[in-house]
Parts: C-alpha cells; sequence; structure tokens
C-alpha cells in the first residue's frame, strides 16, 4: 500500500448537548446526576485538496477529570473546553503531516501548556484525543475505510516516536494483526448509591420508565454475567454492601467475573491489600473472591506512584485509570507492580493502541501476563459510545464496562428522529422502546457488528449538529 497520507486539519466546530442522568451516580466522592457532551467536527484537506469530515464526542464528566474539591462542575467542564481548545490550536498550526505525526508533533507541547495553565494530565489528553480522533474519523472517510482496516494497514502512520520503549519492535506488523470482534460481553458498573436489591427502592421512588432500576432487575434485564463493583475505601461499609451484591450475584449467575473500582479512595496499597484480605476472609464471598479479576486504581493519584504495589498485585492483578495521565504512565506503573492500565477513548485512542503494543511486548520480555481493560466514562449513546467500542474490540477486549446506557435513558436529549436514524442504521446495536433508542444488551452481550463495518470510526451516520448548542 502507498505511504500514509498527509493531511492538514483546516476547520473545526465544537458542539455541546446537555445530559441529565435518571438515576444518580455515585463514584469515589462525586455524585453524578447531570453533565454535558461535547460534539467536535472538524475537515482535513490532503496536498491536493481533496478534504473530507471527521467527528468524535465524549461526555465532559465532573470530579473525574480533576477532582478538587476546590472547583464547581462547571470550572471542570470549562478545564475541558480550553485542553479541546488548546489541542485544536496546536494541530491547525503543526502543517500537512500524517493523522499520528500530527498527534506527535504536538502532544509534548500541548500538555506543557496545559500545564501551564493549571490543567493536569488527564483534562490535557482529554482535549487531544477528541481531536485526534475526529481526525482519524476524517482520515478513514477519505480513503474509504472502516478504523479497522486503516489501522491494519497503519494509514495514520503510527510510529514509536512517542513511545521510545518500543523503538525496535514491530509496530505496524503488531497493527496488522488487530482484528475487532463482532460482539463484546457488557461489564455492567454498580456504582455507590446504586438499589442492590428492588425491594431496596421505596414504592413512590420508582421512575416506572421502563428500564430497570436496581442491580437486581439490570442482571435480569441483560442477562449480565460481567460485573464493575465500585469500593469507597470504608471497609467494614465495602464488605457489607459486597456481600449484599455477591448474595445477588450468586442467586442468578452460575458463572460470572468481577473486577473492583477504588476510584482512588485508598490512601495507600497497605489499606487496599486490607479490603482484599477482608473479602478473602468472609465465607459470605467465596465466589465472589475467586471472581475478582483485577482491581482498578485504588490508590489516589497523589499517591499511587510514591511506592510499589507488588505486595498488594500478589493478591489480584492491579492497574492504573486516573494515573494515567500522559503516554509514559504506564512505564511508570509497569516499574511499581502494576500490570494494567485502562483503555478510554477519553484519553486517547493513539495512546491506547501503543499501550496495547506494549502489553504484547512487555508480556513476551517480562514472562509477565500485563493486560488492559475497557473502561466507561459514562458513554453516551450515539457517537460516542459507538467509537468507544470500536477502540475497545480493536485492541482485543472481549469485555468493556458500559453503564451509560443505565443511568441515563438511551439517547436521552437527542431529537427523535436523530435517535431513530442510528437506531436504523445500527440496528444491531440498538433497540427503540416507547420512543427512545437505547443500547441493546442481550444475554450479556452487545453487538457490533455496524460498528466495526462503518467507514470511519465507528459510525455510519453523523448527530443532528443543528439541535445542539455550539
Amino acid at each position: 500500500m502507498t505511504e500514509p497520507l498527509k493531511i492538514k486539519l483546516v476547520e473545526a466546530e465544537a458542539f455541546e448537548r446537555p445530559v441529565k442522568l435518571r438515576l444518580p451516580f455515585r463514584f469515589g466522592a462525586a455524585t453524578l446526576r447531570e453533565a454535558r457532551q461535547i460534539f467536535l467536527r472538524v475537515r482535513i484537506e490532503d496536498a491536493s485538496g481533496r478534504s473530507a469530515s471527521g467527528m468524535a464526542a465524549e461526555l465532559m464528566v465532573p470530579k473525574w477529570f480533576d477532582k478538587s474539591p476546590e472547583l464547581t462542575n462547571a470550572d471542570n467542564e470549562n478545564q475541558l473546553r480550553r485542553s479541546l481548545a488548546l489541542a485544536l490550536d496546536a494541530l491547525q498550526g503543526a502543517g500537512l503531516e500524517t493523522a499520528f505525526t500530527l498527534h506527535a508533533a504536538v502532544e509534548a507541547a500541548h500538555h506543557a501548556r496545559a500545564a501551564a495553565d493549571k490543567l493536569n494530565g488527564l483534562v490535557a489528553s482529554f482535549g487531544l484525543a477528541l481531536a485526534n480522533r475526529a481526525i482519524l474519523d476524517a482520515l478513514c472517510r477519505l480513503e474509504g475505510l472502516t478504523v479497522a482496516q486503516a489501522i491494519k494497514a497503519n494509514r495514520p502512520g503510527i510510529d514509536a516516536s512517542t513511545t521510545t520503549d518500543l523503538e525496535g519492535f514491530d509496530l505496524s506488523g503488531f497493527l496488522s494483526t488487530l482484528t475487532p470482534a463482532r460482539s463484546l460481553a457488557a461489564r455492567h458498573t454498580v456504582g455507590l448509591v446504586d438499589a442492590i436489591e428492588t425491594r431496596d427502592i421505596a414504592a413512590d421512588e420508582r421512575l416506572n420508565d421502563g428500564l430497570s432500576e436496581s442491580f437486581e432487575e439490570a442482571i435480569d434485564a441483560y442477562g449480565l454475567t460481567f460485573f464493575k463493583v465500585k469500593v469507597s475505601g470504608v471497609p467494614d461499609a465495602d464488605i457489607d454492601r459486597l456481600c449484599r451484591i455477591a448474595a445477588v450475584i450468586d442467586a442468578k449467575v452460575p458463572a460470572y467475573s468481577v473486577t473492583l473500582d477504588g476510584n482512588e479512595q485508598f490512601a495507600s496499597a497497605e489499606a487496599v491489600a486490607d479490603l482484599l484480605s477482608r473479602i478473602r476472609a468472609e465465607p459470605r464471598l467465596a465466589r465472589f473472591a475467586a471472581s475478582i479479576l483485577f482491581v482498578e486504581q485504588p490508590i489516589a493519584r497523589a499517591y499511587a506512584f510514591e511506592k510499589p504495589v507488588t505486595a498488594l498485585a500478589a493478591f489480584k492483578p492491579v492497574e492504573i485509570d486516573e494515573s494515567d495521565a500522559d503516554i509514559n504512565a504506564f512505564i511508570t506503573a509497569r516499574r511499581l507492580g502494576y500490570t494494567g492500565i485502562s483503555s478510554k477513548s477519553c484519553k486517547g485512542f493513539y495512546r491506547s493502541l501503543l499501550n496495547r503494543a506494549r502489553v504484547a511486548k512487555w508480556s513476551a520480555d517480562d514472562g509477565i501476563a500485563y493486560f488492559m481493560s475497557a473502561e466507561d466514562l459514562t458513554t453516551q449513546g450515539g457517537l460516542a459510545v459507538q467509537q468507544d467500542l470500536a477502540l475497545a474490540s480493536l485492541i482485543g477486549m472481549t469485555h468493556i464496562e458500559r453503564n451509560g446506557h443505565h443511568y441515563v435513558d438511551g439517547m436521552a436529549g437527542a431529537p427523535e428522529a436523530e435517535q431513530a436514524a442510528f437506531a436504523r442504521v445500527h440496528d444491531d446495536l440498538y433497540a427503540v422502546r416507547d420512543g427512545r433508542t437505547r443500547l441493546r444488551i442481550e444475554g450479556g452481550r452487545i453487538a457490533i457488528g455496524s460498528v466495526i463495518g462503518a467507514i470511519g470510526l465507528g459510525s455510519s451516520i453523523a448527530p443532528d449538529w443543528s439541535a445542539m448548542e455550539r
């Protein structure tokens, strides 16, 4: 195939929509009830003047990127808007390059410029990730390729220029082996204030909106076998709640898998090890404990890289999520005994691909089972969820955390015509009920054939730009 196409970013427009949650979502110290979803539309050109448009979307979740209590939700949203503005400014000034070279040329300077604006690494990553996805989508459309075809042929020109630890590794050869699955298992999130049993919900507090409201109902509605359970860092409360969760799963699901998410609620590895010891010692948690795959970011990012977690990892593998602030975070984590890292679209499409390459290389080099997992950011139905699913499938994930469909009523907030169009074009992914387009999960699985088969990055249809706020 010809050399990767050189392109330039010539136009970019950002839009937003408000999103209201049907149920409160408690993670760590934050409770999410509403947020805003940002949409980006770009236009690229190649040297001959051919052009194409691309798009991306992401929920701007308050109190995840920057958890400072001094900042309001509006402050958090403004941080993310600023990150995008900085990223677009840098990319538009980067000239004519391959899609990845555009990213590589600005990544370090973008993070430095964001830091000068008191924006942390996760916030900085958000803007560049959103812009890169829209550019990649445009490149795929310009060349008439699905994202899987584009990555397997390395049309973005991905190299080791931002990951010197991968020098000498056959990156293009590795990318050529990536083959997305046509379905993924849904790993259901159990938030800290979620009703566990249906009887926990008072009759006058029920929504009766046709969707599951308790954890018990969600298992029945979706046929779930994978679960992600939030823990609070308060041992007695965690054990009591885990016992109630385990009782429901044990009674309903013959075989299951669980991940634990600390959301930075622990001050040290010793505190996490104490909780895991209690879980292992509790007879009511015998099946639950045996089903735990890994523990996600239990230690607050301020302390996560202070000491090795080797002793903790002897209990269960541990991965970083919020500590994944830049392309070098996984290298630091590896030295300290972490063996896993999360994939989230909001941190970077290219970062996930490069970290997946690291997993392959390091596992072979060290004889250790390094791993990635696919995690959610309350990703919304439509463009955002489809791009996230495409990425997770491409890097070989077999299950993915999904919670946007549970805490938000499908594509609520989008015009009816837009919802209907997504449901029609991606009818394996969505189901329409009571006039609302909702994620389809059957037998615990999400079918994504239409997503990975779409020309572009995950979507054969665009949202209604005229129905958004600029």
